[in-house]
């Protein structure tokens, strides 16, 4: 059989503070309060701040996990000195270069940006490593500002604003008789469409796999891209592929909330292992939605708000070449639906079942991947710390099989886990976001192993008390095995 592997992985941070109006929850509480969005705005990040942010130099690879562990908390304290735009991984993207990047996504004339700003967007966006010369082109002249701020004025158009107030463009609607078209939903789509393109530009531009040589490309999301006929019906995956040039590839989204990128990785690995595609492309851009969910957590405690931005992820999984982690698809771990929803029972099921197919133990496994939610954004808002009970509840199972004393617990985070450092957006947080640093580190000597876990909350959408849940393993490349 074709061995599977992990060829490359990038993680992208689009920072977009004016944009954080427009997160649900900022949109439904602002409009109970008539003084709300002068204190959001007031407590917003500005673009050195975002980059000098620690977590954040992690999500783009330029520190590891376990050097968050060198600083106290709250990380929004820490202000790097040495912090870089860019990293192996991606880069942390400025707002206004984040807008060039929705009207470059824009196939229906629908974001229009004021003509000065544009101008110096392009000036800025010249020596960018990922843009295009086409790119340029689909930028446009831009318009007045008497023009966008008429637009709005109907009431049919979303404002794009930087430095807090300033007016610099709008989205407008897709249809006037169609509610899963407004201008709002576009916004919502596009911004995860324009994230998932740049993510995906660079971990095309990265490694070895060229866009030409894409199969197929799994959007694992969680907009829902469609209109009132089809509410879901989706396909941003293609749409993405479109702006990539992977121009022999097709398409298709995978909905499980928040684990499907698990999901996404597993099913590539399969067809790659079958023969059926030999490079795959996975996607997964930023959720416009999330942003400013616990804000008032961070207001409560006189922090910035940090859900001003969006994270967006891109993986190769491709046929084996020799150096690559390999996936191992005998060890995948899935949540069944008679596993019960108790967190034991859930990781019974995603990691004590694959790995006893193998004849391993939990401490067999050097890192695993969970949750990796950033601290600084639950705890505030009395949520926790994500990663942290997920480990402690890993490490109880430990104990329980005997592999290790009840007194070990408390080091098990830091041996076997890692600190969250994501944003706190669902899929984008869901186990992914280390996946660069793991096969980084496996290929470097570094660790030999790495365990991803994902979950979802299927009870989310009305329709099934259910969770989800999937995992998967990846591990040292001993050499090309294929037929």
């Amino acid at each position: 059989m074709i061995t599977p592997v992990v060829k490359g992985a990038s993680s992208v941070i689009a920072h977009t503070p004016g944009l954080v109006r427009h997160g649900s929850k900022p949109t439904r509480e602002t409009a109970k309060n008539d003084h709300l969005l002068d204190e959001i705005l007031a407590n917003l990040r500005n673009y050195e701040e975002a980059v000098a942010y620690p977590p954040n130099q992690v999500f783009i690879g330029n520190m590891r996990p376990d050097d968050l562990n060198e600083y106290a908390r709250p990380w929004t304290n820490v202000k790097l000195t040495d912090a870089e735009r860019f990293g192996p991984s991606g880069e942390i993207v400025p707002e206004d270069e984040f807008y060039g990047w929705l009207k470059i996504a824009d196939e229906f004339q629908l974001v229009y940006l004021e003509k000065t700003f544009l101008l110096e967007l392009k000036e800025k966006l010249t020596n960018h490593p990922i843009i295009q010369p086409e790119d340029f082109e689909r930028l446009g002249e831009g318009k007045d500002i008497e023009v966008i701020e008429k637009a709005l004025a109907q009431g049919k158009a979303e404002p794009l604003h930087v430095n807090g107030n300033k007016l610099v463009g709008y989205v407008q609607t897709g249809h006037d008789e169609d509610p899963f078209l407004t201008a709002e939903i576009i916004l919502e789509n596009l911004c995860n469409k324009a994230s998932g393109i740049i993510a995906m530009r660079h971990v095309l531009y990265s490694f070895d796999v060229t866009a030409e040589d894409v199969d197929y490309v799994f959007g694992c999301d969680e907009e829902a891209v469609g209109d009132r006929y089809q509410r879901g019906g989706g396909n941003i995956a293609k749409s993405i592929a479109e702006h990539a040039a992977c121009v022999n590839a097709t398409g298709s989204d995978i909905k499980a909330f928040c684990c499907a990128p698990a999901h996404s990785v597993n099913i590539a690995a399969g067809l790659i292992q079958a023969g059926i595609y030999e490079e795959i492309v996975i996607i997964g851009g930023g959720s416009l939605a999330k942003l400013g969910m616990k804000f008032a957590g961070n207001l409560k405690h006189d922090m910035p708000i940090v859900e001003d931005q969006m994270g967006a992820i891109a993986m190769i999984i491709g046929k084996d070449d020799g150096k690559s982690p390999v996936i191992r698809t005998d060890s995948i771990g899935k949540h069944d639906i008679s596993a019960g929803s108790s967190a034991q029972a859930i990781y019974k099921s995603l990691i004590i079942k694959p790995l006893e197919r193998f004849g391993r133990g939990i401490l067999d496994i050097d890192k695993y991947a969970v949750e990796l939610h950033n601290p600084d954004v639950t705890e505030p808002n009395g949520n926790g710390n994500v990663p942290r009970t997920n480990y402690r509840t890993i490490a109880a199972m430990a104990v329980l099989r005997g592999e290790m004393e009840k007194a070990e617990m408390n080091h098990f985070e830091n041996k076997h886990g890692m600190a969250g450092f994501s944003p706190t957006q669902g899929h984008i947080a869901s186990a992914i976001p280390f996946l660069g640093h793991a096969r980084e580190m496996i290929m470097n000597g570094d660790i030999n192993n790495a365990m991803f876990v994902g979950k979802g909350s299927l009870f989310l959408g009305k329709m099934t008390n259910l969770s989800d849940g999937m995992s998967f393993l990846i591990e040292k490349n001993e050499g090309v095995n294929e037929p």
